[in-house]
C-alpha cells in the first residue's frame, strides 16, 4: 500500500524503485539539518560578543535567542503539512533558501532590532526545512534501512551541538576580517547555496497521497497566544512591569481558550484541525506534554544564563567557554545512545525519571563548584557537573517522545509528534523569558553581595595608594552605588553616571583599583545569580521527574507504518 506519491511515478500510481542516489540525497539533507542545529548552539557562545558589538541590552539578547525558537515553532506547526501538500523537495528548497537569506541578514545586522527580526525569519525557515528532512528520509528509504538512517541523523544532530560550541568560540576568537561574531552566520551562505544546488539535482520530489488540509486560522491564533505570553515576560522586567504586561499575559489565556473552541469547531466541520483535541483525553499524553514543556523551560533558561555566567561573569573568552561547554554535549550524546539501546528497553520510564533526576543532580553539583570556587573557578572543575547534566539530558530527550506517544492512536501519532516538537520550542522560549526575569532581577537587587565580597581588599588597596581614612569611606560608598547602578542597567556596555571617572586629584591612582575591584564584584554577583537560576532549574526538574510517573511503565519505539497498514489508513505526517 503506497501512502506517498513521487515525481516520476508511472500511470498506475505505483512508486518507482528505490532511488540509487538516495544516500547522496541523505548527505544533502543532513548538511541542511547540521546547519540548523549548528546555529541553535553556536549563538549561545557568541551572545556576549553580539551584545558588546551591537550595544544590545539584556532583553534584546533574550530575543536573539527566543526569536529563533518562536519562529521555528510558528512554521513547525504547519511545515510538515505544507510538504505533504505541495511537495517536500519544494518546501525543503524554499526552507534552505530562506535560511541562507536569513543568515545573511543576521551576518550584516546593523543593530539589535535587525538581528532579532532576522533570527525570527531564520527560525521560521528552519521550521519549514526540518520537517521535510525527516519526511524525505521516510519516503526515500525502505523500512529495513530507515533505522540505520535515523541513527545517522541522531549522530549528526549530536555532533552539530558539540561543533556549534567549539566553532562559535573559534570564529569569534579568530575575528576573521575584523568581523567578530558575524562569520557564525555568514558561513551558512556557501553551505546553503551548495545544499540548494545539490538538492535540486539529487533529491527526489514526493507528496502525500492523503495530505491533510492546512489550518491557517488555527496557526494565527496559536502564534498570537504564544507571543502574548512570551513578549511581556521578556520585556516586563526592563519596563518595571507596566499594567499592559499583565493584561497581555492574562489575555493569552483567553486566546488559548479561543483556540480550543475553534479547533473543536473545525474538527466537527472541515476536519484536519491544527491540534487534535482528543489526544488530551489520554492521561499519558496530557501529562507528557506538561512535563515536556517544563523540561524545556528548565533547559532553555539554563543555556542562556550559562554562557552569560562564563563570559560576562567569569570573563572567559568565547573559545574557552565553548570548549568547556563541549563536556555537556559529550554527556548528552552518551546518554541518548544508552537510553535508546540499553536502558529504555529494560527499565522503561525509570530511564526518563532517572534522567531528569540526574540532570537536577548535575545542576546541583554545578551550584556547589560555582559557589565553592567563585569567580576563580577553573574549567576542569566544571567538566564533571556538565557531563552529569548532559547525560541526564540525553536520557530524557532520546526516549521521551516514544513514551508520550505510547498510547496515542496510530492515526493521530503524526499530529501528536508535531505538537510535541512545537511545544519544545515554546518551552525553550518561555524558559529564556522566565530565567531572564529571575537572573537579571537578582543581579540588580542583590548587587551588595559582590560589593561586600571585595570591600576589604578595596579598602586595603586604597589605603596603600595613600587615600586618607575619611576619603576611603566616601570612595567605598560611591563604589557601592556604581556597582548597583551597573547591575541594574539593562545595557551592560553603558557606563552609569555613578561610575564615571572622577576628576579630583589622585583619581588616576584610584580609578584602576576601582575598575579591577568592580569587575570582581560583578563576577561575584553573576556567580550568585547563576546559582539561584540553577536552583530554579533543579526545582523544575524534580517536578518533571514526579510528573513522569504518569507516563506508561514500558516505553517502546512504534512502527507506525505497520500499525497504519493494519488499519488500512494512510500515514499522517506533520502537525
Amino acid at each position: 500500500m503506497t501512502h506517498d506519491t513521487h515525481a516520476g511515478a508511472d500511470a498506475s500510481g505505483e512508486a518507482p524503485p528505490l532511488d540509487p542516489r538516495r544516500w547522496l540525497a541523505l548527505i544533502i539533507v543532513l548538511v541542511a539539518g547540521f546547519m540548523d542545529m549548528l546555529d541553535v548552539t553556536i549563538v549561545n557562545v557568541v551572545i556576549p560578543s553580539i551584545q558588546k558589538d551591537l550595544h544590545a541590552d539584556y532583553t534584546q539578547i533574550e530575543w536573539v535567542v527566543a526569536g529563533y525558537v518562536l519562529g521555528f515553532a510558528a512554521l513547525l506547526i504547519t511545515g510538515g503539512r505544507l510538504g505533504d501538500i505541495y511537495g517536500r523537495k519544494k518546501m525543503f528548497l524554499i526552507g534552505v533558501a530562506g535560511f541562507t537569506i536569513a543568515s545573511t541578514l543576521c551576518g550584516v545586522a546593523s543593530g539589535p532590532g535587525m538581528l532579532i527580526g532576522a533570527r525570527f525569519f531564520q527560525g521560521a525557515m528552519a521550521g519549514l526545512m526540518v520537517p521535510q528532512i525527516l519526511a524525505i528520509i521516510h519516503v526515500t528509504f525502505p523500512s529495513e534501512e530507515r533505522g540505520k538512517v535515523l541513527g545517522i541523523w541522531g549522530g549528526v544532530l549530536g555532533s552539530a551541538s558539540v561543533a556549534g560550541l567549539i566553532v562559535g568560540g573559534v570564529l569569534v576568537d579568530a575575528n576573521i576580517a575584523d568581523l567578530e561574531w558575524r562569520p557564525i552566520f555568514l558561513v551558512n551562505i556557501p553551505v546553503g547555496i551548495g545544499a540548494l544546488i545539490a538538492a535540486w539535482f539529487f533529491v527526489r520530489e514526493s507528496k502525500s497521497a492523503a495530505a491533510v488540509k492546512l489550518d491557517p486560522i488555527g496557526v494565527v491564533i496559536a502564534v498570537t497566544g504564544i507571543l502574548m505570553l512570551v513578549y511581556p515576560l521578556a520585556e516586563g522586567r526592563a519596563l518595571d512591569w507596566p499594567a499592559w504586561t499583565f493584561f497581555l499575559m492574562g489575555g493569552s489565556v483567553v486566546v488559548f481558550g479561543i483556540l480550543v473552541a475553534f479547533e473543536r469547531y473545525r474538527t466537527r466541520t472541515v476536519g484536519s484541525p491544527l491540534v487534535v483535541l482528543s489526544l488530551f483525553k489520554e492521561r499519558a499524553f496530557t501529562a507528557g506534554m506538561l512535563v515536556w514543556t517544563l523540561f524545556w523551560i528548565a533547559l532553555g533558561g539554563f543555556f542562556l544564563v550559562w554562557t552569560l555566567y562564563m563570559q560576562l561573569g567569569l570573563g572567559w573568552s568565547p573559545m574557552r567557554a565553548g570548549l568547556t561547554g563541549a563536556a555537556f554535549a559529550v554527556g548528552a550524546a552518551a546518554g541518548s545512545g544508552l537510553a535508546v539501546e540499553v536502558f529504555t528497553p529494560r527499565i522503561g520510564r525509570l530511564t526518563l525519571i532517572g534522567g531528569a533526576l540526574l540532570n537536577a543532580l548535575g545542576f546541583a553539583a554545578y551550584i556547589f563548584v560555582a559557589h565553592h570556587y567563585g569567580p576563580g573557578i577553573p574549567s576542569w572543575q566544571m567538566i564533571a557537573p556538565l557531563v552529569v547534566t548532559g547525560f541526564g539530558f540525553g536520557l530524557v530527550v532520546a526516549p521521551m517522545i516514544d513514551a508520550i506517544l505510547t498510547k496515542v492512536p496510530a492515526k493521530d501519532a503524526g499530529s501528536a509528534s508535531g505538537l510535541l516538537g512545537t511545544t519544545q520550542q515554546v518551552g525553550m522560549a518561555l524558559g529564556v523569558a522566565l530565567v531572564g526575569v529571575l537572573f537579571f532581577g537578582h543581579l540588580a537587587d542583590d548587587s551588595d553581595h559582590g560589593v561586600d565580597k571585595v570591600t576589604p581588599a578595596l579598602r586595603q588597596e586604597l589605603v596603600t595608594a595613600g587615600v586618607p581614612a575619611d576619603g576611603v569611606d566616601d570612595i567605598v560608598k560611591g563604589f557601592r552605588a556604581c556597582v548597583h547602578d551597573r547591575s541594574a542597567e539593562s545595557d551592560p556596555t553603558k557606563v552609569p553616571a555613578s561610575c564615571l571617572p572622577s576628576s579630583v586629584p589622585g583619581a588616576d591612582k584610584v580609578q584602576p583599583i576601582l575598575t579591577e575591584q568592580g569587575q570582581k564584584a560583578v563576577s561575584h554577583n553573576f556567580v550568585k545569580s547563576f546559582d539561584l537560576s540553577l536552583w530554579y532549574g533543579v526545582g523544575i526538574l524534580i517536578l518533571v521527574a514526579l510528573g513522569m510517573f504518569a507516563l506508561p511503565r514500558e516505553v517502546h519505539a512504534r512502527d507506525l507504518d505497520a500499525e497504519l497498514e493494519a488499519l488500512g489508513e494512510p500515514v499522517a505526517r506533520g502537525v
